[in-house]
């Protein structure tokens, strides 16, 4: 199964970056996993609120293909532990679905077509943290579930 992780706006804080640069490079030992990013609206700090949700929404729609199986990572997702985020992958594996895409939207959300588009929606907490921390927690935890999976000591060490 691939995983694809779709993001706004680029990372710009270095020590996120590289922690996201490790993760993803455990990453390869266990799937195929890439980093979609889609870049910052020009403006986007004169748009409402709204508009710029429904002009990302636009961007994202682009990146969600009809086969995926599509995971918004939202504040009024379900919330999971690291072992049941394991067993929500593995259901996923053991369906043979080609690729498994989660997205992570820009600092006002998702549009309702996004909504409308997605699969589910997982929350990593109700504390809010900002969007470039949640991609390096986001992959750290994806990293987790695989070695959870494999029973590896990572999980427990």
């Amino acid at each position: 199964m691939n995983i694809r992780l779709v993001v706004v706006g680029k990372t710009d804080i270095d020590y996120i970056q590289q922690g996201i640069n490790e993760y993803t490079s455990r990453l390869g030992h266990y799937t195929n996993f890439e980093i979609v990013v889609i870049p910052s609206l020009k403006n986007a700090g004169s748009m409402r609120p709204e508009e710029l949700k429904e002009r990302e929404g636009e961007l994202i729609l682009k990146q969600m293909e009809r086969a995926d199986v599509t995971v918004l990572l939202d504040e009024h997702g379900k919330e999971m532990t690291s072992v049941g985020f394991s067993e929500f992958l593995q259901r996923q594996m053991n369906a043979g679905i080609r690729t498994l895409c989660f997205v992570i939207g820009g600092a006002f959300g998702f549009s309702p077509a996004v909504y409308a588009a997605a699969n589910g929606k997982i929350s990593l907490s109700q504390m809010t943290f900002n969007h470039q921390m949640v991609r390096l927690l986001f992959v750290e935890q994806l990293y987790r579930a695989h070695t959870i999976l494999r029973h590896e000591k990572y999980h427990n060490a």
